[in-house]
C-alpha cells in the first residue's frame, strides 16, 4: 500500500506576501510532500489587495516551489484541511505574543477537526516583519525591497501612487 502524501497548509491573509511568509512556506515545502497556501477571505474586511491579487502574487512568488499550491478559503481552516486531506497547519511565530495567540488557535483547530499545528520559529532576519509594517512603510515611500519580492514592491508602489 502506498503511503499517504504528507500535506500541510500555511493559512493567512498575505496582504501582501513578505519574505517572512515565503521563508515559512519554503521551509515547510522541504518538510512536506505538498504545501498549500490558503489565503483567508473575510468578506467583512477589505484588504489592500483583493484575494485574487494576493493569489496571483503568491503564485508568482512561489513558482519555483513545485510542491506548493495556492488557494483561497473562507470559514474555518479545519474545513479547508478536511476538504484537501491536510493533517497539519504550519504557523510561523515571531515572538512569544504570536505563540500565545497561535496556541489558542491550535488547540481550537485540534478540538474542531483533529488537525495538528506545527509552530515554526521565524528566521531571525524576519522576526520583526509583518504585512502591516510593510504596507505602512510603502504608504509613506519607505524602501521595502529587502522585505518583499520585487513584484510585490512594485504592486505596493503602484497601489499607493494611485491613492
Amino acid at each position: 500500500m502506498k503511503p499517504q502524501a504528507r500535506r500541510a497548509v500555511c493559512p493567512g491573509s498575505f496582504d501582501p506576501v513578505t519574505y517572512g511568509h515565503l521563508d515559512i512556506v519554503g521551509r515547510s515545502a522541504e518538510l512536506y510532500d505538498e504545501v498549500w497556501i490558503a489565503v483567508f477571505h473575510n468578506a467583512s474586511k477589505s484588504g489592500l489587495f483583493s484575494v485574487e491579487e494576493r493569489l496571483e502574487l503568491l503564485e508568482a512568488t512561489t513558482a519555483d516551489m513545485p510542491n506548493v499550491k495556492v488557494a483561497s478559503f473562507s470559514g474555518l481552516v479545519v474545513d479547508f484541511c478536511q476538504q484537501h486531506d491536510i493533517g497539519v497547519i504550519v504557523k510561523g511565530v515571531r515572538a512569544v505574543s504570536d505563540f500565545d495567540y497561535e496556541l489558542q488557535m491550535a488547540q481550537m483547530n485540534y478540538g474542531l477537526g483533529g488537525i495538528e499545528t506545527m509552530f515554526m520559529p521565524t528566521n531571525p532576519l524576519y522576526s520583526f516583519l509583518s504585512s502591516s509594517l510593510v504596507k505602512d512603510a510603502a504608504k509613506w515611500g519607505g524602501k521595502i525591497s529587502s522585505h518583499v519580492p520585487e513584484l510585490v514592491a512594485r504592486r505596493l508602489e503602484e497601489r499607493f501612487s494611485d491613492s
